[in-house]
C-alpha cells in the first residue's frame, strides 16, 4: 500500500469522528466527503458538502476534519474546500446512517 492511499485510509477513518451537531451522525456515514485527495507531498484536500445550503456549520465542520487529521503520520498540509455540486442528497448516506436516522 502507497503512504498515499495509507493517509486517505487513515483520513477517512478520523474523519468519522466529525459529527454533524444537528444530525449527530459522523460526516462519512451521512456521505458529506465526496472525495479526499492526497497529493504526493503528502498534502490532503478534502471536498466535502453540508446537509443544506444555508447551514452556518461549515467552518466548525473544517476546523474538527483538520483537529482529527492532523496527527496522523506522515500527513502534509490539510485543506478542505466546501462544494454544493452535486448537491447533497440522503441517497448519500451509508446503510447505518439511515437506519440511525429513520431513512429508508
Amino acid at each position: 500500500m502507497s503512504d498515499q492511499q495509507r493517509i486517505k485510509d487513515e483520513v477517512t477513518e478520523a474523519l468519522k469522528a466529525v459529527d454533524d451537531p444537528e444530525l449527530g451522525i459522523d460526516i462519512i456515514n451521512l456521505g458529506l466527503v465526496y472525495e479526499i485527495k492526497v497529493a504526493e507531498s503528502n498534502d490532503v484536500h478534502i471536498e466535502y458538502s453540508l446537509t443544506t445550503m444555508g447551514c452556518p456549520i461549515g467552518p466548525m465542520i473544517e476546523e474538527q476534519m483538520r483537529s482529527v487529521s492532523a496527527p496522523i503520520e506522515g500527513i502534509g498540509e490539510i485543506t478542505a474546500e466546501l462544494v454544493f455540486s452535486p448537491a447533497w442528497t440522503p441517497e448519500k448516506m451509508t446503510p447505518l446512517a439511515k437506519s440511525a436516522l429513520g431513512v429508508v
